[in-house]
């Protein structure tokens, strides 16, 4: 086994695709990064090393520290991180949650095929971006007063349904049934609300999208069957989290906690990284808003469904119903949810922070739906607009790897200023639109942020966390239409 060096920190190989990084002075436990060595070199580009070394600090952190094969540098917690710590004697970081709470990721089924939607491709694209609201700001689906969003921030996707936003298979196909019962809207300052209360049902901007997918290869009949899969099939995913309120709620929390536990945070390597104590006030009052946030996000991503449905019962003259538009499932990211694990034999409830990573539960674990339980859980990993995703399955060996997660993402290469510089959005719409993928958004900038070459490869970050057993291949998928901010 090698070695890997960079900017002072030195990895050791323990296994193929699993790398190390020794404890040594005040770190309380070892970093795990989990990826190849092309991802490795990539990783090792921007601060991403060094933070997932800094997080090795936080009090009551459970070894190991980890970085995911799409990991990149974040705000102090690396995007692709996961960090576990005790939820009675650690603590808890909303900067290893991040400002996007439960910007997650999920995949509506169709019995369209292929076929069914050529020669419909700029109709369907022009009437969803229409359809959805989309970009910086305010605009969502609904208007909402204080009282609902109160509602929303309490009951998730529950609300939605009982206003006719969705159906109660949504809520079987969502992680949690959409809804965290320790949220508190009390929890969530007026500022946070107001921002939250004009965009219910939006994409937002960034790399947030919607994207009607063709089914392109299926790798497990068995497990794509159990899903709903099969080759030539459309598929539509969202992406999206929770807005303003999300970036609000971290945002009023992180600075409440630097200001009350200024002792914890000299202690800390990174302020970015400042944490409540487990158990303290600010630590509940922050996972019950985190809860509450996530809800939100869960309701965001279910209104843009609503929309969407709409949107493709208009355009091929059927009900969705009749279209078979069903949700397959709902994933999460940053997010830090408390969770039992296995910690040297015994049990131990965590505070599981997976910032940009996907939680993998594998098959009979009780978290996963009924429908998916034999199998295991679906993991949706999203690709750049030029590439693939893909829809896995959470692997035997998550658990005892990685606390049951994955990557989430092909994770970004270059920041946006870089790609602006780099890539002009017409140029990177008109490429696009030749390999037959129709692109729509509010401005040739934010095309040309998300531009393919802005990403890494989403197939090498899949193919390792297949070959590691912590996320097995299903089904790829490949892009036929996407609307962005």
């Amino acid at each position: 086994m090698s070695t890997f060096q960079t900017n002072g920190i030195t990895l050791e190989q323990v296994s193929e695709n699993v790398w190390e990084l020794p404890r040594e002075g005040e770190m309380r436990v070892v970093g795990r990064v989990l990826a190849s060595e092309a991802l490795l070199e990539e990783i090792a580009e921007d601060k991403t090393l060094q933070q997932l070394q800094n997080t090795t600090h936080l009090p009551g952190i459970v070894e190991p520290a980890i970085c995911m094969p799409d990991g990149h540098q974040g705000y102090g917690f690396p995007v692709g991180g996961v960090g576990a710590t005790d939820a009675e004697d650690g603590c808890i970081s909303p900067g290893a949650v991040g400002y996007d709470i439960n910007c997650g990721v999920r995949m509506v089924r169709t019995n369209l095929t292929y076929d069914d939607l050529r020669g419909r491709e700029e109709e369907l694209v022009d009437r969803l971006f229409e359809a959805i609201p989309s970009g910086l700001g305010g605009g969502g689906v609904v208007e909402i007063d204080r009282g609902t969003i109160d509602e929303i921030l309490d009951r998730g996707v529950e609300w939605a349904v009982e206003n006719g936003y969705g159906v109660q298979d949504d809520l079987r196909h969502c992680e949690d049934e959409g809804r965290r019962p320790d949220a508190d809207p009390e929890a969530i300052t007026a500022d946070a609300k107001d921002r939250g209360k004009s965009q219910v049902g939006s994409l937002g901007s960034g790399n947030h999208f919607l994207e009607v997918q063709r089914v392109t290869d299926i790798f497990d009949e068995e497990i794509a069957d159990a899903y709903g899969l099969e080759e030539d099939q459309i598929v539509v995913l969202i992406h999206c989290g929770s807005r303003g309120l999300g970036h609000q709620v971290c945002n009023d929390y992180l600075r409440d906690i630097e200001q009350a536990h200024s002792g914890l945070l000299s202690q800390l390597p990174d302020k970015e990284l400042a944490a409540a104590p487990a158990g303290s006030q600010l630590a509940e009052d922050y996972y019950d808003a985190m809860c509450a946030a996530i809800n939100f996000a869960w309701v965001n991503r279910q209104l843009i469904t609503h929309q969407t449905r709409e949107v493709f019962a208009d355009v091929f003259g059927r009900p969705w119903e009749e279209l078979d538009m069903e949700l397959l499932y709902d994933v999460s990211h940053n997010i830090a949810k408390k969770e039992v694990h296995e910690i040297e034999g015994e049990d131990r409830e965590l505070f599981v922070h997976r910032k940009g990573a996907t939680r993998a539960f594998p098959a009979g674990r009780s978290e996963v739906p009924k429908a998916y339980r034999d199998v295991g859980q679906p993991v949706i990993i999203p690709g750049s607009m030029g590439a693939g995703s893909y829809v896995l399955c959470g692997g035997s060996e998550s658990m005892g790897l990685s606390f049951g997660s994955t990557a989430h993402g092909a994770g970004r290469l270059m920041s946006r200023t870089q790609a602006k510089s780099e890539f002009w959005g017409g140029d990177v719409q008109d490429d696009l639109r030749d390999q037959q993928v129709y692109v729509k958004a509010q401005s040739g900038a934010t095309i040309a942020e998300e531009a393919p070459g802005v990403y890494k490869d989403v197939d090498e970050v899949v193919r390792v966390s297949d070959e590691l057993g912590i996320g097995d291949k299903v089904a790829r998928v490949y892009p036929v239409c996407n609307i962005k901010g």
